[in-house]
């Protein structure tokens, strides 16, 4: 398929742009990367996703598709051939949509606590809370991966893809805290699990640089402390 065929609009720090962006060099599917830029919205953003007029959307020839997750599982069907992202057993299916509604649900939202906590205690109480969670993730981990260096066995899967987007924020956030969240006591499988997802040929040129991805945390914050204008 022509590589213009294809198009992913999003922005390059953004975990969730990141998630279909893996999944299509997992197919081995060119596409066209549409950059948004900070602030502002296009025309092809507000005309393909007029609901939540939000990134990321794929436009695989002259049809939309929105939301990250939703996304890579269009992915896994339109491009049915090997490897596949999602489990084959429904079972399978069913534990690895239901931890990655907790990674966006839950981890996700205590990373961001963290950045915005009102003092030491509710900042610990923070970390604590994703420590915690990440303790859980090990546990499925460890189930999941049946043998396999990944969520999805030998394979990256759809698991890996969205917990392992996150990896370059929680880099982010243990940078500007002085904390360790991935640790090798607490969680040594997810420690290399997660060198193995960075290093992978679908992903290691679409994850950000901690110390990029850090420079643009800083603009951000920078920018929604602005007052309006």
């Amino acid at each position: 398929m022509a590589k213009s065929e294809v198009k992913v609009l999003g922005a390059w720090p953004s975990p969730f742009v990141m998630r279909p962006r893996i999944a299509l060099n997992i197919k081995s599917v060119e596409y066209e990367f549409l950059q948004e830029t900070l602030g502002s919205k296009s025309e092809l953003l507000l005309k393909s996703n007029p609901v939540h007029k939000k990134i990321p959307v794929l436009i695989h020839g002259d049809k939309p598709v929105c939301e990250s997750l939703i996304i890579v599982e269009y992915i896994d069907e339109a491009w049915s051939s090997a490897p596949s992202i999602l489990p084959s057993h429904p079972y399978d299916r069913a534990i690895a949509r239901f931890w990655a509604a907790y990674v966006d649900e839950k981890l996700f939202p205590s990373m961001k606590e963290i950045v915005s906590a009102d003092g030491e205690e509710t900042k610990k109480v923070a970390i604590q809370q994703v420590v915690d969670g990440l303790v859980l993730l090990e546990d499925a981990y460890t189930k999941c991966r049946k043998g396999g260096q990944f969520f999805g066995g030998e394979q990256i899967g759809y698991l890996d893809i969205a917990f392992g987007s996150y990896l370059g924020w929680l880099r982010v956030t243990e940078k500007f805290n002085q904390v360790k969240l991935l640790d090798e006591a607490k969680t040594p499988g997810l420690v290399k699990w997660a060198e193995a997802f960075c290093s992978h040929p679908a992903v290691k040129d679409v994850m950000p640089e901690t110390d990029k991805l850090a420079e643009f945390a800083k603009v951000l914050a920078k920018a929604r402390a602005a007052p309006p204008k």
